[in-house]
């Protein structure tokens, strides 16, 4: 009986997942893209084009020969993000181009205005070139506040996020490293509290490494995991000293190659199985399931498990496969389970507390702050196994971690326009209402029309 219901479920939810595909279809070319440019400024009569414009606008240009920090001041700079992509690594597409990326690089913009009041704008680049994709976003910088970088494929998205990071004057993020790796941290902060595990004692099976693992593994280990009990998966197996495939490209597989190091310190050698035989925690990040993980593997896990199985569009295994397997805690990147890990809880207050503090990058504490005042919200409405982080629609989740990163960028002395976190709070609150009310009121007035079914 159970069998069948568990079939039943899956065809339902089968049949759920297309329909986003399908209305998509329609909606798209309906629309004719997602975001577009809009005034700020108000035209009362065609004089005010000579403040707008010629001749007025040579005053603040001269304003800002002078002072260049008056940019910020003077123009959109201080609320602009270019979201930058290749369209290599588009998720659950693959390599299809800087084309085909769009749509996808729209809806990442979408997100940033209304979750979190930013104005950002998808710039697709037509090269796989890593120092051209580098050159080019520091040629633009100028004209941003800060740059979301999506959807470029490893290894050379971490040679691009960590040259930027370096020499751009503006903070640069990648969301499928940073973004990640922050909302996985607030998850698995909560699913230890919900069974009873300090974070520095569990071990923990990362299954897949790329981008997304790379940096979930990079941020939990900072936040108090002990690397030595960690065990990393890629498609060849378990990563240990001895994987000489690796060594012989270490220079090209950084982060692969240092986790061989300082993982594993048991040199266990195997496959995914193997890796979460005795493991307290998994963090799957690899090939869409349902049977990329098999329901007994998390037998043979810890006492209380907690199973993170996030690939797009259909989980490593599902959900209800692996409580019956013994998963006291199970989180998925999809919306119709309880548990979703989603990017979207995380980039847009992240930006809006970077830019209104003016802060210079993004670093991994910031990250960590926003994780914290994710998780800490979950906390405050009562944890459960079935509840470990809040849902997109609890709005006060981007002001709360906006004052929690601007706090932490005004600690550590990047911040060139610091508030301190009460400001802060205000500030984003009415920035991301504003945004919610501005999009309401046009759907109302119809200049969103709706489609028809």
């Amino acid at each position: 009986m159970a069998k069948a219901a568990s079939a039943r479920d899956v065809e339902a939810l089968l049949a759920k997942a297309k329909k986003p595909s399908a209305d998509a279809m329609r909606l798209h070319p309906f629309y004719s893209g997602k975001v577009e440019v809009t005034l700020k400024a108000r035209v009362r009569d065609f004089d005010d084009f000579a403040i707008w414009y010629t001749p007025g606008v040579a005053a603040p240009c001269r304003a800002i020969a002078e002072d260049p920090d008056l940019v910020y001041e003077y123009t959109h700079k201080q609320n602009t993000v270019a979201v930058v992509s290749d369209g290599t690594r588009v998720l659950g597409l693959g390599d299809i181009g800087p084309k085909a990326g769009l749509p996808v690089m729209e809806g990442k913009a979408l997100l940033f205005k209304y979750l979190g009041g930013v104005d950002a704008w998808p710039i697709m680049l037509d090269t796989k070139d890593p120092d051209k994709i580098i050159e080019t976003v520091l040629l633009m910088q100028p004209g941003f506040g800060g740059v979301n970088l999506e959807d470029i494929s490893q290894p050379k998205c971490f040679r691009v996020l960590d040259t930027l990071r370096a020499q751009a004057e503006i903070p640069v993020w990648h969301d499928d490293q940073q973004g990640t790796a922050t909302v996985t941290l607030a998850a698995l902060i909560n699913a230890l509290k919900v069974v009873g595990k300090k974070i520095e004692d569990v071990v923990i099976a990362f299954v897949g490494t790329g981008a997304s693992n790379v940096a979930c593994a990079r941020l939990i280990f900072a936040a108090g995991a002990t690397p030595a009990l960690a065990r990393m998966v890629d498609s060849k197996g378990i990563l240990h000293k001895e994987r000489s495939d690796l060594e012989r490209r270490k220079a090209e597989f950084v982060d692969k190659w240092k986790f061989c190091q300082i993982t594993n310190e048991e040199g266990l050698q195997g496959d995914i199985a193997d890796a979460m035989r005795g493991a307290d925690v998994v963090i799957a990040l690899s090939k869409p399931g349902p049977d990329t993980i098999q329901a007994e593997w998390i037998e043979a896990m810890a006492k209380d498990a907690i199973v993170f199985v996030c690939a797009n569009p259909v989980p490593e295994i599902w959900p209800w496969e692996a409580e019956e397997a013994g998963a006291a805690v199970v989180a998925t990147g999809r919306s119709d389970f309880p548990n979703q890990v989603n990017n979207s809880l995380g980039f847009p207050g992240i930006f809006r507390g970077t830019l209104d503090v003016r802060a210079t990058t993004i670093t991994d504490s910031m990250c960590m702050a926003a994780a914290e005042a994710l998780a800490g919200m979950a906390q405050e409405k009562g944890l459960k196994a079935d509840y470990i982080l809040p849902s997109m629609d609890d709005w006060r989740v981007y002001p709360l971690e906006a004052a929690a990163v601007a706090a932490k960028a005004v600690e550590e002395g990047i911040a060139r326009n610091p508030m301190t976190y009460e400001e802060e709070f205000k500030n984003a609150e009415k920035i991301i209402r504003r945004a919610r009310d501005i999009t309401h009121s046009m759907m109302r007035e119809g200049f969103i029309p709706e489609a028809e079914e």
